[in-house]
């Protein structure tokens, strides 16, 4: 298959990790297809290509590689159910959707392409399929098209070392689109969308909750002793129970730790606490509804088993809108005169991925649940907000009386 300049790069590259972060159009599916066929023309090789749903995977890819296949007559049998090819020499080529990816278990492969990335759970790589690649040292090739720093894809561009290697393609670099129609496209589109779309940008999405947030800005060293007083924002729950603990210096927060602990409660939290930390006096903001919550066999409340351990527990007695929290902790990262006052340590890196990530659902202004970056957000919202809080304060009224005067 004849490749374009910027295809061949990808191609022609030994690292066992490459990432092809390109615009549209650039014969990203074709890259995949050819790299697809290399790989399996090595007997007995199993070669997977995962896209994010099955559809996808039957109607860009399937009937191309199949038809390609058929014609330089490598194919033994193909079951067009299961989307999977068998080839003569023993090789196996297979087309995957990761809408249910612990259904990807099981198999030990030789290559692998996962089309779109961006589009598809880190875990499906992370839990299911980079073990698969482990005993037969198998290769992966990432593409796909950029969807914002808070992406898994920007992290897999920015890994390093000899295993990887990393490109990034405009949609002009690829070399199949007339300029006219980019200019076109330029005329159409918002900045933002052609920065990504076509020039493959990696841009901040527009939902992301906290906004103000920026690694370069707000990633920063705490190399100055642990104080004797720790502040900790505490998020209650079984999987994950989680906690950032910050020195507070003035008006400003800076984040030196997190703990991140599944099929835990609040008393093995607590423990977890003091034996990092056995010298300082703790204060705790934990989540408001822990008043009432019961996460231990004894049925003590979450507050009250802080409030056991020996630490200083303030809490609200009610939750404040999501929306004032959320202001708060904005804030704190950049106030409106550009004064910063909140700092995450590079050892937090949960808080990090979770403050850059955590977003809103599409088209919606919910926060959304699903990917799990809620949680060491919340408890940056409870400690913010207790302690600087945004919101209108007004005085209450007196009710308005109507009535006839008498007499």
């Amino acid at each position: 298959m004849p490749l374009s300049e910027a295809q061949q790069k990808v191609a022609d590259s030994s690292a066992r990790f490459r990432v092809f972060i390109s615009g549209r159009r650039v014969g990203k599916t074709t890259l995949c297809i050819r790299e697809l066929i290399r790989y399996a023309s090595k007997p007995n090789s199993v070669v997977w290509m995962i896209a994010p749903s099955y559809r996808m995977a039957k109607e860009i890819v399937w009937s191309k590689l199949r038809g390609i296949l058929t014609d330089i007559n490598w194919i033994d049998k193909a079951n067009e159910t299961e989307l999977t090819l068998y080839l003569k020499n023993g090789s196996t080529i297979a087309l995957k959707g990761a809408e249910n990816y612990d259904s990807l278990r099981g198999r030990a492969l030789d290559f692998l392409v996962m089309d779109e990335v961006a589009d598809i759970k880190p875990a499906t790589f992370n839990e299911v399929l980079r073990p698969a690649l482990a005993d037969r040292k198998g290769h992966v090739l990432f593409a796909g098209t950029p969807k914002g720093k808070a992406n898994w894809s920007y992290d897999l561009f920015q890994q390093s070392g000899d295993d990887w290697e990393s490109w990034q393609v405009t949609t002009a670099q690829g070399g199949y689109v007339t300029e006219e129609e980019l200019e076109s496209a330029r005329e159409l589109l918002d900045s933002r969308t052609y920065e990504q779309e076509f020039e493959a940008n990696f841009i901040t999405t527009a939902n992301k909750i906290f906004y103000n947030f920026d690694r370069d800005t707000h990633v920063k060293p705490w190399n100055k002793p642990i104080p004797s007083v720790l502040h900790i924002g505490i998020d209650f729950n079984v999987t994950p129970s989680t906690c950032v603990i910050y020195a507070l210096e003035g008006d400003t927060l800076h984040a030196i730790d997190d703990i991140s602990m599944n099929s835990s409660n609040t008393n093995e939290m607590a423990d977890e606490i003091k034996a990092r930390y056995p010298t300082q006096k703790i204060v705790a903001y934990p989540d408001p509804a822990g008043q009432a919550r019961k996460s231990s066999a004894g049925g003590n409340t979450d507050v009250s088993i802080l409030q056991n351990a020996g630490f200083v527990v303030k809490v609200k007695h009610k939750h404040d809108a999501v929306r004032d929290t959320i202001n708060s902790v904005n804030s704190r990262l950049m106030s409106t005169n550009g004064a910063i006052n909140m700092f995450v340590d590079p050892k937090c890196k949960s808080t990090i991925e979770s403050m850059d990530r955590w977003s809103y659902k599409e088209g919606t202004v919910q926060p959304s649940k699903d990917e799990g970056w809620d949680h060491m957000s919340d408890c940056v919202r409870y400690i913010t907000h207790y302690l600087f809080p945004v919101g209108r304060e007004f005085k209450p009224r007196a009710p308005a009386r109507w009535g006839h005067k008498i007499g």
